[in-house]
């Protein structure tokens, strides 16, 4: 039985196109240094604040691919180092995302890490010290990382619990960026070029997530993000009511709760009503 090895264009994983991006404060410059020296990075902060793009943004800035892998519940340890593959030809070993991004020397962005299983993520752990290595025990291989690797993983910690969290054998691999939603006059501007909306009712959206956001810890557990924002831009730019379009991206998606909606469709009717 042939053994074949799956073979990737790390070109697939570059980012042609600037991704939209405003700095909140020196986070591009600290991203920057902290590559210099390939510091494995984490990134905290609430849903929606912009951890994601970022990381594209600063993937595109510095000329590195990017690897994204969206962590869940049931991603094994095989899901992120790879596998064996069966096909007509006999076996083929497939390389998982984190070892393709060692490989060709990507940025890999775990995303929302503290969803995995921490059995599984203790495999990054020879990658995040003087090692950058990953050993492919099922393969017999010992990967070396190529010298532009950087392993890059973000968490919401509105979310921790003691069945959801990072170890701190972990956690102290890591330097680490807080993160959070903008100040009010970049997140009116980020939202006016995201959805097209003039900055007057912008600003209306963002001073009604505001408000929102006050509530978080009393009847809501997550404010209305910077993403949602901007999908209710979105739909406003299409023709559809600013009241309707607030409601069906701001509203009805954080709470099921039928006071909470209330006090947040109040908040609504106040600047668009």
């Amino acid at each position: 039985m042939s053994i074949e090895e799956y073979k990737v264009d790390p070109e697939q994983y570059t980012i042609k196109q600037e991704p939209y991006y405003e700095a909140v404060d020196n986070e591009v410059e600290l991203y920057e240094s902290a590559y210099q020296v390939r510091m494995p990075l984490m990134i905290k902060g609430p849903t929606g604040c912009g951890k994601s793009r970022f990381v594209e943004y600063m993937a595109w800035k510095l000329g590195k691919p990017l690897i994204t892998v969206a962590c869940n519940e049931d991603m094994t340890a095989s899901d992120l180092v790879g596998r064996f593959l069966l096909d007509k030809d006999g076996t083929k070993w497939q390389d998982g995302p984190l070892t393709t991004a060692a490989r060709i020397g990507a940025i890999c962005y775990l995303d929302e890490v503290v969803e995995a299983r921490q059995d599984t993520t203790v495999v990054i752990h020879p990658l995040t010290d003087h090692r950058r290595t990953l050993p492919l025990d099922k393969k017999g291989e010992l990967v070396e990382a190529h010298p532009d690797f950087q392993l890059v993983i973000s968490y919401n910690p509105g979310y921790q619990s003691l069945m959801k969290d990072l170890k701190q054998s972990t956690k102290q691999r890591f330097g680490a960026m807080n993160f959070d939603y903008p100040e009010e006059k970049t997140e009116v501007s980020i939202v006016a070029k995201e959805s097209g909306v003039d900055e007057k009712t912008a600003e209306k959206l963002v001073h009604i997530a505001q408000r929102a956001r006050n509530l978080k810890g009393h009847g809501l557990d997550e404010g209305i993000s910077t993403r949602l924002l901007v999908y209710a831009g979105q739909l406003i730019s299409k023709g559809v009511s600013p009241v309707a379009a607030c409601t069906m991206t701001m509203v009805t998606p954080l709470t099921d709760d039928p006071d909470m909606s209330d006090t947040l469709n109040a908040a609504v009717e106040t600047f668009f009503g």
